[in-house]
């Protein structure tokens, strides 16, 4: 009996390149400043920023240009978010999943999605707040959540 051999699964490995901006939309670090504060003031968040300099004016990566993420540039002047962006599009969906399970008691497979959900959120503000980026006694309720993240 001749046993078959085995091969072993290689990953595919990916050449990183650097992004380079577009001929005649360059940007310096101040102008990307004062476009990612202006698109803060139209009630952007931090991903759609970055989506709109990117495509809208040719700058790749506002890290590169600036020295600084979009985060830390909000936060510098004091109109960045108040929980971090994944965070809170987390609690979102667990604000309407639980919105759908008051109507739909018997819905087994949501109710299993959103203890997901916030088992999620419960592990992200643990690591959230050991990296400083929450304080300490900050808690997660959701009848607290549904107020704090007014649609």
């Amino acid at each position: 009996m001749v046993m078959a051999q085995t091969t072993k699964k290689r990953k595919a490995r990916t050449k990183s390149r650097k992004l380079e901006t577009p001929e005649g939309l360059e940007l310096n670090a101040k102008e990307i400043e004062k476009t990612v504060l202006k698109l803060r003031g139209q009630g952007k968040t931090s991903s759609e920023i970055g989506i709109v300099l990117r495509d809208r004016y040719g700058a790749p990566d506002v890290k590169e240009a600036t020295g600084k993420k979009i985060v830390q540039i909000l936060k510098e002047n004091k109109v960045g978010p108040k929980i971090p962006e994944d965070l809170q599009r987390l609690i979102l969906r667990a604000i309407d999943l639980k919105t759908h399970l008051d109507q739909n008691p018997k819905d087994l497979h949501n109710k299993k999605a959103f203890q997901d959900i916030e088992s999620r959120i419960r592990r992200l503000i643990k690591y959230y707040k050991r990296e400083k980026v929450l304080p300490e006694e900050w808690v997660y309720d959701l009848k607290m959540a549904r107020m704090l993240i007014s649609r």
